[in-house]
């Protein structure tokens, strides 16, 4: 698990010394929950330290290309694709996503995005940009990636619970079918705070569930949680 400036995972490590978003569970819940049926070429948006990207390369045989906007995050992505198992399948480009030019298209796109709006921010620079939605809104996001999608292809997101109104109707906007959709709590005893959304440029059989990521009466993650991340955690 963690270690100083790193965290190891079952088949590869994470240096998270400058980023301001260190490796946390949203990140770990979407790269396990992701569904990538068949993809040859994958993008992750506001990769950060590259996790996203790494765990879509344990996954599949894809070429995997990540952005990132954060000079320092982009600088431990790169360090941590190159000293990964499958650092020739992954490319990093540094940038703001809404000018990312490229003639790819891609069958998957996965992001864990700056979601607070209208909240206060820290006074760490780096850590709002990373976190507020100032430098990339949720339509923005899904407009420009499905301007960037190949045939019968996917989009991932992990998103606050009360963005799925927003979701839905930006969802309906640009013609994007929701496939999968999963309400993420705490524990058994707490409101949902996360959703994991998959959304499609085809419609498909719908799926939805509900993920508890704790167990409150033995304070310990939770059989399905457990069970969903188990390819990368070192301790499950």
């Amino acid at each position: 698990m963690g270690r100083g400036n790193f965290f190891y995972f079952k088949q590869f490590g994470v240096r998270q010394e400058k980023a301001a978003m260190k490796v946390g569970i949203d990140g770990v819940l979407l790269g396990s929950w992701v569904r990538f049926n068949r993809v040859a070429r994958v993008l992750d948006v506001g990769t950060g330290t590259g996790l996203l990207a790494l765990m879509a390369a344990q996954k599949t045989n894809a070429l995997i290309d990540a952005v990132e906007l954060e000079s320092d995050a982009a600088e431990e992505a790169q360090f941590n694709f190159q000293n990964s198992k499958w650092g020739k399948r992954l490319r990093l480009t540094i940038g703001d996503f809404r000018s990312f030019q490229t003639t790819e298209k891609y069958d998957h796109i996965i992001s864990n995005p700056p979601f607070f709006e209208n909240s206060p921010k820290s006074g760490d620079h780096k850590r709002a940009q990373a976190r507020h939605a100032d430098s990339l809104s949720l339509q923005e996001l899904l407009t420009k990636a499905k301007s960037l999608l190949s045939e019968d292809a996917r989009i991932s997101l992990i998103v606050p619970v009360d963005k799925e109104r927003r979701l839905k109707e930006l969802a309906s906007e640009l013609s994007l079918t929701i496939t999968r959709f999963v309400k993420v709590a705490p524990d058994e005893t707490k409101k949902n705070h996360r959703l994991l959304v998959e959304l499609s440029t085809n419609a498909g059989k719908f799926e939805e569930g509900e993920l508890f990521i704790r167990q409150s009466v033995e304070n310990d993650f939770s059989p399905a949680y457990r069970k969903l991340t188990e390819d990368f955690y070192r301790n499950f």
